[in-house]
């Protein structure tokens, strides 16, 4: 593997293509690091610290992880890359019910470059909305009247909403020239180095549980730490194992003679991956979860008080919500997604059949049947991932940060940009007659 990283820099065009990253990457983190004028930074990193320790602020510190600490620091980036991904769900879902999105989506490279546009005004929209919500919060000083802004009014507003807006179109902008230039997928690649960027406060986190703080007892003893290291090894392990898992159905293509040439008579198999939806199920359920709580907080009364309690990050009732809710979301995008219907009419126009099952109707249901009972598997190991964190810290005492890094979104993520970053790299080192990253293998899903 040491072998294969040094080879990456003997090919000047994937040594071109790293460099270009890394510098695109070095210039988001900028980003995320200028504050945004006329806020409080001290105070503001004051008064989150305190929100974390009250109830939801599991919530805020999830928030702070995926921004890259940019929330915390009110940063021109504090929005992160997540109003795109916002714009890129909705339009997704929606070209699977809309009939002249659809059209666009089958034309090819233009339909393609117009559901791009589309995505990004959709993005402007979806930053200029959240921009004025965000400022508006911190006029009211996160809601426990501690003063956040020098000079509130609509000045700020707007100024609020016009930085953040253009801070996250700029790295929108970065992403995209990175998979267009550089290695890897861009977008995907700036969320990863933002959660990657707090591991060394989750690392400190945890040193301190095991050390003590102001030479107090510690926390945790020393088998407490073996067991933490070799849980984080298997549920890593897991992670890999259920994001490359796939079920192969062979596809044979019949052979036809035009001509003097022969064409199909291939055996092949078409992929069907165990974790299709990947981590949309998990930030479809926390939305479904969270917003409705942060309105019940602020309407009258103690009975909606007692439901959004019920309903706080990490409780019982919220994690029961939360994996049903995921097995729900599993489904429900294997259903927008995946057409064994256009599936089955792809394969029978193209002369390919499953063995055993006939072309057409009875292929799709195969295919819906065999999709069906993947997803199950799938979306019960996506379930045990996504409340580990929540388990830890509620139930042990882990610190959040700590246990964010042990499962959920962030090391879905980090785990599925780091796969698909190490095939493009060994595409390019086994196209140049370089040895991969497996002496013994491929990286699956790399042809």
């Amino acid at each position: 593997m040491l072998s294969a990283f040094s080879n990456s820099f003997k090919i000047p065009e994937l040594r071109q293509r790293i460099f270009f990253t890394l510098g695109i990457i070095f210039i988001c983190r900028i980003i995320t690091s200028v504050p945004t004028p006329g806020v409080d930074a001290r105070a503001l990193q004051v008064a989150i610290a305190n929100l974390q320790r009250t109830e939801g602020g599991g919530f805020m510190s999830w928030i702070d992880l995926f921004s890259g600490g940019a929330l915390g620091n009110c940063a021109v980036g504090a929005l992160s890359i997540w109003p795109y991904i916002s714009a890129s769900i909705i339009l997704q879902l929606m070209t699977a019910i809309i009939p002249g999105l659809e059209r666009l989506a089958r034309e090819g490279e233009s339909g393609r470059q117009k559901l791009t546009q589309y995505t990004r005004y959709l993005t402007l929209a979806i930053c200029m909305f959240q921009g004025i919500v965000l400022a508006s919060t911190l006029e009211g000083g996160l809601g426990l009247g501690v003063p956040l802004v020098n000079n509130p009014g609509w000045s700020f507003r707007l100024l609020t909403t016009l930085t953040m807006t253009t801070g996250t179109m700029i790295m929108m902008w970065f992403g995209e020239q990175i998979t267009e230039r550089g290695i890897g997928n861009g977008i995907s690649m700036v969320i990863m180095v933002n959660i990657a960027s707090r591991l060394p406060a989750a690392v400190w986190q945890a040193i301190m549980m095991f050390k003590g703080v102001d030479g107090g007892s510690a926390q945790f003893s020393v088998f407490h730490l073996i067991g933490l290291v070799v849980m984080i090894f298997l549920v890593t392990a897991g992670t890999v194992a259920m994001t490359q898992g796939q079920r192969k159905i062979p596809i044979h293509t019949a052979k036809r003679v035009v001509g003097r040439k022969v064409y199909g008579g291939q055996n092949t198999y078409m992929p069907l991956r165990i974790n299709y939806s990947g981590v949309m199920p998990i930030i479809f359920a926390g939305a479904m979860l969270t917003f409705p709580t942060m309105l019940l907080k602020k309407l009258p009364g103690d009975t909606f008080k007692r439901i959004a309690a019920a309903l706080d990050m990490g409780g019982a009732l919220y994690m029961l919500l939360y994996g049903l809710l995921i097995l729900f979301f599993s489904y429900f995008w294997v259903a927008t997604q995946f057409n064994p219907l256009q599936i089955a009419d792809d394969l029978k126009k193209n002369g390919g059949y499953v063995p055993g099952i006939r072309p057409g109707r009875q292929t799709a249901e195969f295919l819906d049947k065999t999709m069906t009972k993947i997803t199950l598997i799938g979306a019960i190991a996506l379930t045990v991932i996504a409340v580990l964190p929540s388990i830890l810290n509620k139930q042990f005492g882990i610190p959040w940060l700590v246990a964010s890094f042990m499962g959920g979104t962030s090391l879905l993520i980090i785990v599925g940009v780091a796969l698909d970053t190490m095939r493009q790299v060994e595409s390019h080192l086994v196209m140049r007659h370089y040895d991969g990253f497996l002496k013994k293998g491929k990286l699956r899903g790399k042809r």
